[in-house]
């Protein structure tokens, strides 16, 4: 019984992700799949290197997994936590998540090999109507309908900045049987 009640030690990560919308409002995301988590769609990113800031960190994952090389991370939307399994390794991960727009279009070059580490499975624009859809897969963060909804507007109209928000700590939801 108590080996059930002990806590898992979580190495601390830091990552850094770019929400992409188009003129449209959609939303560029990346599927992904996570053996103890599970199937979800998130943004383009990932772990920050050692001596690089977020912003530095957003926009490198932005380019490894889209091949956009003419996008830059904007203002900062929100951040946030949450835990998974990280290459066999249990994480707790802050993430620093950006705003950018951009046209709607897939990646470009040869992004296969990243996709193939991180277990990327597909991409897909989604719109704003997409994103409060029921769906079988989950959204990193679960809250990213709401924000979007918060900002889009604003953001594709005079790119008025949003107030950056701290989302805390937020747990996964349960792995589907698969």
């Amino acid at each position: 019984m108590r080996n059930l009640l002990q806590r898992v030690r979580r190495t601390p990560r830091q990552a850094a992700r770019t929400v992409v919308l188009d003129e449209n409002g959609s939303v560029f995301l990346l599927r992904s799949d996570n053996n103890k988590v599970g199937v979800h769609w998130t943004m383009p990113g990932g772990g920050i290197e050692p001596g690089e800031t977020p912003l530095a960190g957003a926009r490198r994952e932005l380019w490894e997994e889209t091949g956009w090389t003419d996008l830059e991370p904007g203002p900062l939307l929100c951040t946030w936590e949450h835990d998974f399994t990280w290459h066999g390794t249990p994480v707790r991960q802050h993430e620093h998540i950006y705003l950018t727009s951009g046209p709607h279009r897939g990646p470009v070059g040869d992004v296969s090999e990243v996709h193939a580490i991180d277990r990327i499975l597909d991409w897909r624009w989604w719109t704003p109507d997409d994103l409060v859809a029921e769906d079988a897969d989950a959204l990193w963060p679960p809250s990213l309908p709401e924000l979007l909804a918060d900002v889009r507007d604003a953001w594709l109209a005079d790119r008025r900045e949003p107030v950056p928000v701290h989302l805390g700590y937020i747990p996964n939801a349960p792995t589907p049987a698969r």
